[in-house]
């Protein structure tokens, strides 16, 4: 390369294209809700892109579109799994669980478990779930619920019995837990101490450091300031009849 010659942008890890969703109201009338319209994105390995607007804007529904929880549409969502592109808005649910598995972690603002298992295996499966020995994920899985602060005597418990704070730290370290190349995080320090937000923020530059790509919601300016390279503005789309 020549010594003007400008660098190659980074290929993205994540693309979205004129995604566009909406809900059909039916019990009040079949008023249509849009959610999404139009919507585009990129994310770079190693890059924070941090969604922000008001309440309705779309921000949680288009890290579920991304997730594969809800069904888009319009457009596309390219995801970069195990050297293929992969679209999620037509993927087949086989090949969606198969991007959670390996490619796309989610970090949620509810933590749903199974209840009764221990919050040590729950933190763990989805390094086991990857292949990973029983002994190398329980150790991940230590080593993160140590850093969030999650008292040693709780891990052979249910999260169920966990406080609110506790149960995200729980979402937080199952979410880490695996070195995914793309990582959804929503609104991953609503309710932490000041402390863990730290904790998180760090968990979240060790990430973009090793080339993760994260698309999240950060309520919190500070947190917000700290980790995201851009920010992306969003407005409720308009209703229709």
């Amino acid at each position: 390369m020549s010594p003007n010659a400008v660098p190659p942008a980074p290929e993205f890890a994540l693309a979205v294209t004129g995604l566009g969703k909406q809900f059909t109201l039916h019990v009040q009338g079949g008023v249509v809700l849009p959610v999404l319209s139009g919507m585009n994105l990129e994310v770079a390995p190693g890059e924070c892109v941090a969604l922000n607007g008001p309440s309705g804007a779309g921000k949680s529904s288009l890290l579920r579109l991304v997730y594969g929880n809800y069904r888009a549409q319009k457009g596309s969502i390219r995801v970069r799994h195990r050297g293929q592109v992969v679209d999620v808005a037509t993927a087949t649910p086989q090949k969606i669980l198969e991007l959670r598995r390996h490619t796309l972690g989610y970090v949620s603002q509810f933590l749903r478990v199974i209840p009764r298992v221990p919050a040590i295996d729950v933190v763990a499966e989805p390094a086991r779930a990857v292949g990973m020995s029983l002994a190398e994920a329980e150790h991940r899985a230590e080593r993160l619920l140590s850093r969030l602060r999650i008292p040693e005597r709780l891990w052979s418990l249910p999260p169920a019995t966990f406080s609110g704070g506790e149960q995200q730290r729980i979402n937080l370290a199952r979410g880490f837990v695996v070195d995914f190349p793309v990582l959804l995080l929503d609104e991953p320090t609503a309710a932490l101490d000041a402390d863990n937000r730290r904790t998180v923020m760090a968990l979240i530059a060790e990430a973009k450091g090793r080339g993760a790509a994260l698309l999240g919601i950060f309520h919190d300016a500070e947190v917000r300031e700290a980790v995201a390279d851009r920010v992306i503005a969003m407005r409720p789309p308009a209703m229709a009849a």
